[in-house]
């Protein structure tokens, strides 16, 4: 690759932090080798950490430099607000406990309770001593909700008390990460001296900044963490669910800054509000605060959809005046390998996640402290305000900036949700524009869109060293490796990966390379698609007509048709995919004059200039129309898995027999799917055994609920689970007589539409497997769902309460509102 065709040639170094070592790596990852005798591509600024083992005085000097504080160890002066002293938890308790909005709440539900008691008949209004009695009971009852709140607050918060605690503690993540990371974390020395200048600014204007970092892995905690402390930035609050608060580790982690929630609320005002004055307190006081866009961690590799939770308390806290502004900072975590992928794929595979304990927590990190597991590489991106981008946004939806959005109308919750909505996606886009594509990431992409059992190592190089190009082309980085030749690059990759995830095949003519846990390895294949969305749809709307076969002209699709296909995966994979913002139209000229341009295919222009059909360009057919498959291979187990969701509902459809609605529980639906997929895939029906992970499953029955083609009723009794309904004008049709399902009906023509961008199988063809085999093995797994739902103990599981019913239909009617308002396309 020729220097000028460097795609980073213009980019900062990076700074690798490694132990007590901070390293200045140069840019770039190209084949340009150092001269002989010049050394001087790294600057080593601190040393590396000793080994007990190996020099055992150094060993000892090193913690006792921690303990007593020496140096930028002592962490004495971090750029924010003061934290990690004696007292700090208390004063923040009393701070919460106190706050205006939480006492509020306390008296609200003092007076719901006098009142309840009231009814019951504790006291009654004609007694003399009424106002006596029921004022002494509410100062009782009042100091009982107080004192509930105080024991959730001691529970719940952060204390950062102790600076020889945290020194500690620093020491003994650093150690205990960088044996499992030998490659340390990468951060990029443009964005943190950004970084520090906008937490000057914030120390100064007593603002807080909030890190909404991307979640892959429980790393990311301590990774945050160890680069705030090692480059002098307060340490931020962190949201952490209470899975982890077991003992020990819980401990620890709550004195280096984990804030612990609970998973669900459920209808816990005091709990909600508790939450809340929290977030004030920190805001309000300028403390750092950081918090997971996704909510919890991506098993699938790729962004997953935003969660509002967290987000909705920060955006509450603007808009009601009691925080004035917070700065915002999206942050890009990646990993050469994930810790966790391997029980990753037992949970896609439905395997319920096992609930976190101390045992496993010692068992399983003694494990990884002896694996090489390459670097970590954490980016930020531009920080923003949240006050400028809330008035922006009102402004688009022509709302008052003075409006009180705080007040609880419909149309401020609709302001609201629209808000959140943006704000969510807008964190994630710049999560997406500022994350790097590791070394693994690259082999485990070109590794799984190619043809054929496995790759020479030379047309594995070649194709890797395409995909840089093309990342850089799209606006992507591509990790910096220093000065190393791409081919040590793609060796340290496949040693990190490990022999496990890639194998390779002795005694040939070259080192050749296969995937042995396809699975598995598309984790780190998802880490790329967000580049390349746009593109694989494109290509999947063509493969409608490109899998007929034929010569060139047979195969072109006309623009109308593209479009149309386009549209309907568009909003298909709307809740799987961060889509650019630019609108449907703009996007695909875009994209289509960029394949153009990338002759992969050939546009067909009618006299106004207007496309008015487009095929595959003679070049790309030369060369055996490789491109052109790596968009379609990296869309495809997805466009399956939805295929496989779709499928599923029709055995939702209810027998013959059955006249009353049968209500079946979700998860037991979704556990279904999955056992058909598996089957169907053993079967030789299903190209792609991850189309049957549990993530995109869930996700395609969620985009079905939104569409209206199923009713899914949460009930407020937690031990009653989420329950559905195939929508009634969605139901298959049935033969009178036989009472087997019929391949027609709303229903197939939506399954058909997905199947005609479906990869063709070798051999089976569509529509014939799915209305013969298919077709009866779903309604005979959808047949046990109802028997078993009828034999329920519990009707209230089966049948919908008067309330229910009332609900969905306002629901329902709600939805289709919103959705008609929105002008999305629908499906």
């Amino acid at each position: 690759m020729a220097q000028d065709d460097d795609p980073t040639r213009d980019s900062a170094p990076d700074l690798q932090i490694l132990g007590d070592q901070i390293t200045l790596q140069p840019r770039s990852y190209v084949e340009k080798r150092r001269a002989e005798g010049n050394d001087d591509g790294e600057e080593a600024l601190m040393r590396n950490m000793a080994s007990f083992r190996s020099e055992p005085l150094q060993f000892l000097r090193e913690v006792s430099l921690y303990v007593s504080g020496t140096g930028w160890r002592a962490y004495d002066n971090p750029i924010g607000r003061p934290i990690f002293y004696s007292g700090f938890s208390e004063q923040m308790k009393n701070s919460v406990v106190s706050a205006p909005l939480l006492q509020t709440r306390i008296s609200e539900l003092a007076e719901k309770r006098l009142q309840v008691e009231e009814k019951e008949g504790w006291f009654k209004k004609d007694d003399k001593n009424y106002a006596a009695k029921r004022a002494q009971r509410r100062i009782v009852v009042e100091a009982g909700i107080r004192e509930v709140a105080e024991k959730m607050t001691e529970d719940m918060i952060c204390k950062f008390e102790s600076k020889t605690f945290i020194r500690g503690a620093y020491y003994l993540v650093t150690q205990l990460l960088t044996r499992a990371y030998h490659q340390g974390i990468h951060v990029s020395s443009e964005e943190v001296l950004r970084l520090r200048k906008v937490a000057e600014e914030a120390e100064r204007k007593k603002q807080s900044i909030i890190f909404l970092p991307s979640h892959r892995s429980h790393v990311d905690y301590v990774s945050m963490q160890l680069i705030c402390y090692r480059l002098g930035l307060a340490l931020p609050v962190i949201v952490a669910g209470d899975n982890l608060n077991f003992p020990v580790v819980g401990t620890f982690l709550q004195h280096a800054g984990a804030m612990w929630i609970r998973r669900v609320f459920g209808n816990d005002a005091l709990y909600s509000t508790l939450v809340q004055a929290y977030i004030d307190t920190l805001l309000q006081g300028g403390y750092n605060f950081m918090c997971f866009i996704e909510g919890g961690r991506s098993r699938t590799g790729k962004l997953l959809p935003p969660k509002f939770g967290i987000l909705s308390f920060i955006l509450d806290s603007i808009l009601s005046g009691r925080v004035e502004d917070a700065i915002i900072c999206p942050v890009s975590t990646q990993y050469d390998k994930v810790i966790e992928t391997e029980g990753y794929v037992t949970e896609l595979l439905g395997v319920p996640k096992k609930k976190e304990n101390l045992a496993d927590f010692l068992t399983g990190g003694s494990s990884v402290l002896s694996l090489k597991l390459g670097r970590v590489d954490v980016r930020f991106q531009e920080p923003w305000s949240l006050r400028k981008y809330i008035d922006e946004q009102l402004s688009k939806l022509n709302s008052p900036l003075s409006a009180d959005l705080t007040l609880k109308t419909p149309e401020n919750t609709v302001i609201r949700q629209k808000l959140l909505r943006t704000m969510g996606y807008q964190v994630l886009s710049d999560i997406n524009d500022v994350s790097v594509v590791m070394p693994t990431a690259l082999i485990g992409t070109v590794l799984l869109t190619l043809r054929g059992r496995g790759v020479g190592k030379s047309e594995l190089l070649r194709r890797v060293e395409w995909l840089i190009a093309r990342v850089s082309a799209k606006g992507g980085r591509v990790a910096h490796f220093g000065n190393s030749p791409l081919v040590d690059v793609i060796d340290r990759g496949l040693e990190v990966l490990g022999k496990d995830l890639v194998g390779e095949v002795q005694e040939l003519a070259e080192p050749t390379y296969y995937a042995v846990d396809r699975f598995q390895l598309s984790f780190y294949r998802n880490m790329t698609i967000h580049l390349f969305i746009s593109e694989a749809l494109v290509s999947a709307s063509m493969y409608t007509r490109v899998k007929q076969g034929g010569g060139p002209a047979h195969q072109e699709i006309a623009y109308t048709a593209l479009r149309s296909q386009v549209l309907f995966l568009s909003s298909l994979f709307r809740g799987e995919f961060i889509f650019p913002s630019e609108g449907l139209e703009a996007n695909l000229e875009k994209t289509l004059v960029g394949l153009e341009n990338d002759r992969v295919i050939k546009l067909q222009r009618d006299e106004s200039g207007a496309i008015a059909s487009l095929g595959l360009a003679d070049e790309e057919r030369l060369a055996g129309r490789e491109n052109y498959d790596f968009y379609c291979f990296l869309i495809w187990p997805f466009i399956e898995s939805s295929w496989l969701a779709a499928v599923s509902l029709i055995g939702l459809t209810p027998p013959v027999e059955e006249k009353e609605e049968i209500w079946i529980e979700l998860s037991q639906a979704q556990n279904t799917a999955q056992l058909l997929g598996k089957t169907l895939y053993h079967q030789g029906d299903l190209s792609y055994f991850e189309a049957v992970n549990r993530e995109t499953i869930k996700n395609s029955y969620q985009r079905f609920e939104e569409e209206g083609i199923l009713y899914v009723v949460k009930s407020k009794d937690t031990k009653v689970p989420p329950r559905l309904r195939l929508s009634s004008e969605w139901g298959a049709p049935r033969d009178p007589q036989t009472g087997e399902l019929l391949a027609s009906g709303k229903l197939w023509d939506f399954i058909e539409r997905i199947a005609a961008s479906r990869r063709e199988g070798k051999n089976r063809r569509d529509g014939a497997t799915v209305s013969t085999r298919v077709l009866k093995l779903t309604d005979e797994l959808g047949a046990k769902l109802f028997e078993k739902a009828k034999m329920s103990k519990s009707k209230a599981e089966t049948k919908l309460s008067e309330e229910e019913a009332l609900k969905l239909k306002a629901s329902v009617k709600e939805e289709r509102r919103r959705r008609k308002l929105a002008g999305r396309a629908q499906l």
